[in-house]
């Protein structure tokens, strides 16, 4: 691993000394009086693995690092590393098998940093002997590793408690145990520091450490954990890698949240994005929402806008009856719908639109009570126009959703160009991501009332084209 300082770039020492070791955790139940946290909880960490416990709080994933530790002993069950049953032993012993970088790292007394890091070599030597050689070079390993040795000599609590987080890590690297266990390991740390930190929790893996660590940011769990232990309700809900732990259904089920779970772009990891959540204040007298209930919506467009669309409207208890596309496999819509059940038409990127898929989005529209023009469907693009007369030739009213409130957004040259008004049918109504429902809403309530567009004006509202070419739809991009 490689840490960027004022003094340049620099190569961090290796670990030593630390040789694999498995976790196991059987049958584990913990109660705090009449309050159950843990019941008949099992888990195995293989040897070099980092596994992530995330959860809703109060799930016990601190009771569960806990319990691993030593520090609390389980009501029933028994938590070994290397082997050895972790509360059978001598608290020496189980100092050499496992360290701990708690949540709270403050300290009582004001130790020089360097004496803080040393004490994680207390369980490798007798009460009362001295430092030896390798415990100095261990000392120091973990202070360049973790970038405090520049802190070494200033009292530990003359330090920002991102500092002192640090110094807690290198105190953990020093102690050299085959296991280690972190309690929300980035809480107080800035940005940057979050992923130095995890980018050498991950490498102490890669080295041969195991690791658990409580984590909140499902992001960051996703992008540097082997594989993810979700608990719920005092057990395990779903275990395994983060792709099969964090999708639209176990984070309903576990967080009662609506979210959307998609590859991010950049590091491949699952990036989670949370959404509105229903709305269940709706009476039976408001007319306006019982409007909305009963109407059947169609979305075109892609990327964030036409998810976000998608979310608010779910977000109405009962819904309307909701249908997306085309669209992309694998866009942020697509798997908004897929995970808010909506149905949905998915089309290969860049391929040209078929008479077939054309005639479905002019069912689906015509069908609709509102069509919803988002994205790429407002692009000035040749490519385009075809979609847009099929849906203002089939729609009933439509509503043109844009992200920007001030005006649409500015594309890059790779596939977005600049939308204009000639691209926005006569009419339509217009809102911003903010106002879609209200805006919606009131499409609604004009949809009966509003005269008949002759179908005639569709070439002289969209605009003519000189291209009867159909390169078909762009991939998403980070514009919409």
């Amino acid at each position: 691993m490689r840490f960027i300082g004022s003094g340049g770039e620099t190569e961090s020492p290796r670990p030593t000394g630390v040789d694999p070791a498995a976790v196991s955790v059987e049958d584990c139940s913990i109660s705090f009086g009449e309050l159950s946290v843990l019941e008949d909880v099992s888990v195995t960490i293989e040897p070099g693995e980092f596994v992530g416990f995330v959860g809703p709080n109060g799930a016990g994933k601190t009771t569960l690092l806990r319990a691993i530790s030593g520090a609390l002993e389980p009501d029933s069950g028994t938590v070994s590393i290397d082997g050895v049953d972790i509360h059978s032993v001598s608290s020496k012993r189980s100092s050499q098998l496992v360290s701990v970088v708690p949540q709270d790292t403050t300290l009582s007394f004001s130790f020089p940093v360097r004496d803080v890091v040393e004490m994680g070599r207390h369980p490798h030597r007798s009460r009362f002997s001295s430092p030896t050689q390798a415990d100095h070079e261990a000392v120091e390993q973990a202070l360049e590793r973790t970038r405090t040795t520049d802190l070494a000599e200033r009292p530990i609590d003359e330090v920002s408690g991102g500092q002192r987080q640090r110094v807690v890590l290198a105190r953990a690297i020093a102690q050299e145990t085959p296991a280690m266990l972190l309690d929300e390991p980035t809480a107080s740390l800035d940005i940057n520091h979050q992923l130095e930190t995890l980018e050498l929790v991950r490498e102490l893996v890669d080295d041969g450490r195991t690791v658990c660590a409580a984590i909140h940011d499902l992001d960051l769990a996703a992008r540097y954990c082997d594989r993810l232990v979700m608990l719920a309700d005092g057990g395990v809900y779903r275990s395994g890698p983060p792709t099969d732990v964090l999708t639209g259904e176990s984070l309903a089920d576990v967080f009662d949240a609506t979210a959307t779970v998609t590859p991010n772009p950049i590091t491949g990891a699952e990036t989670v994005t949370a959404l509105p959540s229903r709305r269940t204040d709706v009476g039976d007298g408001d007319e306006t929402a019982m409007q909305l209930q009963d109407a059947r919506i169609h979305v075109v467009g892609t990327g964030p806008t036409a998810a976000c669309v998608l979310a608010q409207l779910e977000s109405t208890h009962p819904g309307p009856d909701l249908s997306l596309g085309p669209v992309t496999h694998g866009d942020t819509a697509a798997e908004t719908a897929r995970t808010l059940e909506i149905d949905c038409l998915e089309v290969p990127p860049f391929e040209s639109l078929s008479t077939a898929t054309l005639e479905t989005v002019s069912d689906r529209v015509e069908n609709a009570d509102v069509a919803v023009l988002t994205g790429y469907a407002l692009a000035d693009s040749p490519g385009i126009t075809e979609l847009l007369e099929t849906v203002e030739t089939a729609a009933e009213s439509i509503v043109c959703v844009t992200r920007e409130s001030d005006d649409r957004a500015s594309a890059t040259d790779d596939g977005q160009r600049r939308a204009t008004n000639a691209t926005v049918p006569t009419h339509a109504l217009e809102a911003t991501s903010e106002t879609a429902l209200e805006t919606i809403e009131t499409a609604l309530n004009r949809s009966h009332s509003r005269p008949v567009v002759d179908g005639d004006s569709s070439e002289t509202e969209l605009g003519s084209s000189d291209s009867d070419s159909n390169p078909g739809l762009p991939a998403e991009s980070s514009s919409d």
